[in-house]
């Protein structure tokens, strides 16, 4: 019998906060290294599973915190790949399509997959790939992350969509880290400083429909993201990944020296649902955004589904309108809504 089962197996455990107290204490370390944040955490979602079975609750319900209102995510699709999650000269990693302007969920994924359809023919026409990187979407050989922002904007438009935040917005993962060197950043045969960095995407953020830029600077450049968040965080989102780890003392570090104004959730990071929670409940009461993940090797498990609906944080990226274990999560997110009358959306 393993070490988890034995602390398991004939014990009580009042809620799922004792449970995962009792497992973070088991493990001993500061990052779950002994026992492995994936091995807790599997543990952690089974038992907060059992917890809604048993009060006879979906699973999204039983996850809402006190005087949250559930509420259907807005989608972000991952529709062109580049820098880790795909083989081509693209230094930026995600570009994400957001439905905003949709009225449903439904119609929201209807829209991303309309758009991904088009977005196909687009890159054929134009004797690209249209092959797919590690979260499905497309890995044209494109350098410059200008040249797909115009390539996006026009697949909206011939989708039949409008292009903004009352339409179809579009937002950004560069994760920084990957095109970070010698303290500067090398993009399309660039070389820049953080502050030139900074300016690009400012000039991004005012040619294109951009709303969101996660991982823009790297996790080690605590003052750029300060520069960056002072610079367009009153126009848009700057959302921490790498930066942020959904931690909750890193969470709060960042807060105080304004760093970001919201951050990327993913429950494998941290490593159990109750630090989750509390990584959500901070950047609540601090007015940040948070936006729920999936991670680059993913399953056809719908946890963090039900998670981003019973958190209402509005938000959700789970890969492209394609391949089963991205799929998954947008498919449990529509037969929540075609069961349940829930708004869809970003809160307020």
């Amino acid at each position: 019998m393993g070490e988890i089962a034995h602390l398991l197996r004939g014990h009580e455990f009042v809620d799922l906060a004792a449970l995962d107290a009792a497992l973070i204490k088991l493990d001993g370390t500061a990052n779950k290294g002994r026992l492995g944040a994936n091995a807790v955490l599997g543990v952690s979602m089974a038992v907060a599973r059992a917890i809604a079975e048993d009060a006879g609750q979906p699973l999204w319900y039983s996850l809402a915190p006190p005087a949250i209102k559930p509420r259907l995510p807005v989608p972000h699709f991952n529709v062109i790949n580049g820098g880790a999650h795909a083989p081509n000269l693209l230094e930026f990693q995600e570009f994400m399509l957001a439905p905003f302007g949709a009225p449903t969920f439904a119609e929201a994924v209807r829209a991303g997959a309309e758009i991904y359809g088009v977005l196909r023919g687009e890159l054929l026409a134009r004797g690209l790939s249209a092959g797919l990187g590690d979260e499905g979407g497309f890995a044209p050989e494109i350098d410059s992350p200008e040249e797909v922002l115009a390539l996006l904007v026009g697949a909206i438009e011939a989708a039949g969509y409008e292009v903004g935040r009352t339409g179809v917005a579009i937002a950004l993962d560069p994760a920084a880290n990957g095109f970070y060197r010698d303290d500067s950043y090398c993009v399309s045969g660039e070389v820049l400083s953080s502050d030139e960095m900074i300016e690009r995407y400012v000039e991004m953020v005012e040619r294109f429909p951009i709303w969101s830029i996660e991982d823009g600077l790297a996790e080690t450049d605590w003052s750029g993201w300060e520069r960056l968040t002072a610079r367009l965080g009153d126009r848009i989102q700057i959302v921490g990944d790498d930066l942020l780890v959904t931690n909750p003392e890193i969470i709060s570090e960042a807060i105080g020296r304004k760093a970001a104004n919201a951050a990327l959730i993913k429950p494998n990071q941290i490593g159990t649902v109750t630090e989750t929670l509390e990584a959500m409940r901070i950047c609540r009461e601090a007015g940040w955004s948070q936006m729920v993940s999936h991670r680059s090797g993913e399953t056809d498990d719908s946890f963090i589904a039900d998670l981003a609906l019973g958190s209402g944080c509005g938000q959700i990226k789970s890969g492209a309108p394609a391949r089963g274990e991205r799929v998954a999560k947008y498919n449990r997110l529509m037969e929540i809504e075609a069961m349940n009358d829930l708004p869809y959306g970003l809160a307020g």
